[in-house]
């Protein structure tokens, strides 16, 4: 093992061995910090943004509804090449965004934020989708009643809107932060492959096998199967003791 400075502070490289394999592997765990550190703050940011706009949405009702609710949800929908593909044009040099940020001799693209701007995009839909599933299923007359006794709709939103929505709420984060830490095509496109800056386990994994290497392939196929199946697992339980609740709730 050896410790070597990076950007994300130090990153430790293993010899890991295989039984199965003639030699070892010469470990970058970059990857996995970069992963859920991006994951992290992706699913912060989707996390305030999603309620705020479902909740907006859920009791929206323009006729514009149906075209806005398509475009919060379109990322869900496009291959995260073309969401990439859509964020490069726009922070791109010759971009809207990318002019705006050259005023301030800076530049998003190929950058940590850019691996956090592209996970924020494509798990923005998961967050949005579940959270707004969530608010709808509320009765209504429960609202219209704390409307008439004259709560604001502030406090409506934060002490009757969100507990009530919170099982949904909880799915929509966990969700969110799993869709993130896999994000591949988007975060390629906007922020490339930048090993100990902008490399994610997806892009560790696709480079890896691309160059043959197999070994390291596998090692972080494996790391990703296991989070995301301890993601799956907390998901469930908390849908478990949601029910337990709801049925205690019921009696």
């Amino acid at each position: 093992m050896k410790n070597i400075h990076g950007n994300f502070g130090p990153v430790i490289y293993f010899h890991v061995p295989y039984n199965n394999f003639e030699g070892g592997i010469n470990m970058d765990f970059a990857p996995l910090w970069i992963s859920i550190k991006t994951a992290t703050v992706a699913t912060i940011i989707t996390f305030f943004f999603g309620i705020i706009i479902s909740y907006w949405m859920s009791n929206f009702k323009g006729k514009s509804k149906g075209i806005i609710d398509g475009l919060f949800t379109l990322p869900l929908i496009l291959p995260p090449t073309v969401v990439g593909f859509f964020l490069l044009l726009m922070c791109g040099k010759n971009g809207p965004v990318g002019k705006l940020l050259e005023l301030f001799n800076t530049s998003l693209i190929f950058s940590w934020t850019a691996t956090v701007l592209a996970a924020i995009v494509v798990s923005f839909p998961m967050m949005y989708r579940t959270t707004r599933s969530a608010f709808e299923q509320i009765d209504i007359n429960i609202l219209s009643a704390a409307r008439t006794l004259g709560l604001s709709e502030f406090k409506i939103f934060y002490k009757i809107a969100i507990p009530l929505a919170m099982p949904g709420i909880i799915g929509g984060l966990v969700l969110s932060f799993a869709r993130a830490i896999g994000e591949f095509g988007a975060t390629l496109m906007l922020a490339g492959n930048i090993p100990g800056r902008t490399q994610t386990m997806p892009l560790a994994i696709f480079f890896a096998a691309e160059g043959g290497d197999m070994q390291k392939a596998m090692l972080w196929v494996a790391i990703i199967v296991t989070l995301s199946l301890v993601l799956i697992l907390i998901l469930n339980y908390w849908s478990e003791i949601q029910l337990k609740l709801m049925g205690r709730r019921t009696k």
